[in-house]
């Protein structure tokens, strides 16, 4: 609990291909031991972060934890190549990628591209969603909020999604690559690319619902161990740079914040001190296998996530009550 009473908390997950897998895995493990000191006032998540905190924010409007346990789980079973037509087409693009790392495989057009694997995954999330029924429980005065980041491509705004408003172009619309997927149309509101260029994952919206702590589900590293040398390391060092920018820059704010608070130089009261608390993947993957399907790589790291889950839960618990950071020290995040 903040100062006795019950902690408000919002959930932000990043996306990032297969590796949002590990997202699935850690929202499972929260869904079945949430602490009772809390309420999930919002979810939000960009990309593959973006499926997978929809998934989880409908247990939490229907008031049906297992459900989204299971929903969690049978969506990247359905993801993983189980098939052995699939499989040979997981292996077929991870193929391609090391040729293009190699400057061997030339850059294709998705626009020169069939559109079978977009069609496929629209008639995969029109399966595992409601969309008219879920747009009708958004509504509901206690139901959280739900925020999806994408940027349109031709004012280069970045915009979000809520509930009220979510539909398969919206998820698509998230998590449209461009490398591999077309600009994807929504409805009276544009044309769209992945949010990763936008808010991955939208984090400065949050503030205005007085939020108590924010739990990052963090998929890119901040961290490095070594200087990439290799044309592939670069481009992955590159990507998980430019996927955490908007991140650390609204967390930083929310650091801001928190000493202006403690200062005394904030005292509206619609402003409250934060924690942060991350639960990241903290593994050095190749950034091919964010593309890997196999049910093996899949499972690895849903595991990894619910094993990363209890080990927040725990220090979360063990943690003295929340107070703003002062002038001196300096915010800490898990």
């Amino acid at each position: 609990m903040i100062n006795g009473e019950r902690s408000r908390v919002a959930i932000a997950c990043q996306g990032g291909g297969s590796h949002t897998s590990f997202t699935a895995g850690v929202l499972q493990g929260l869904l079945g031991n949430l602490p009772d000191d809390v309420d999930v006032v919002a979810l939000t998540g960009t990309s593959g972060g973006a499926i997978c905190a929809t998934l989880a924010w409908e247990g939490f409007v229907r008031n049906d934890a297992n459900l989204a346990i299971k929903k969690l789980g049978k969506f990247w079973e359905a993801m993983s190549a189980r098939e052995p037509l699939d499989q040979l087409a997981n292996q077929a693009m991870l193929m391609s990628l090391s040729l293009r790392d190699l400057m061997i495989m030339p850059e294709v057009s998705p626009y020169n591209l069939p559109t079978w694997g977009e069609d496929h995954f629209r008639a995969m999330l029109n399966q595992f969603f409601d969309f008219d029924e879920l747009r009708q429980l958004a509504r509901k005065p206690d139901a959280p909020l739900l925020q999806l980041g994408a940027v349109e491509v031709l004012s280069g705004h970045f915009e979000l999604f809520t509930g009220v408003e979510l539909c398969a172009e919206c998820l698509l619309a998230s998590a449209a690559i461009p490398e591999l997927f077309r600009a994807v149309t929504v409805p009276g509101r544009g044309v769209y690319w992945d949010g990763l260029f936008s808010q991955n994952p939208p984090i400065h919206d949050l503030l205005e619902l007085r939020i108590d702590e924010l739990w990052v589900i963090q998929i890119n590293s901040s961290t490095c161990a070594r200087v990439p040398s290799e044309t592939h390391e670069i481009f992955d060092r590159r990507n998980a740079l430019a996927g955490n920018l908007s991140m650390e820059q609204e967390l930083a704010f929310i650091d801001t914040l928190n000493r202006a608070i403690a200062m005394g130089r904030l005292t509206d009261a619609n402003f409250r001190p934060i924690r942060v608390s991350r639960i990241s993947l903290d593994r050095e993957l190749d950034h091919r296998t964010k593309m890997d399907r196999r049910p093996a790589f899949i499972e690895e790291m849903r595991e990894h996530g619910r094993t990363k889950c209890r080990w927040f839960l725990k220090e979360r618990g063990a943690k003295a009550p929340f107070v703003a950071p002062s002038p001196q020290q300096p915010t800490t995040a898990v």
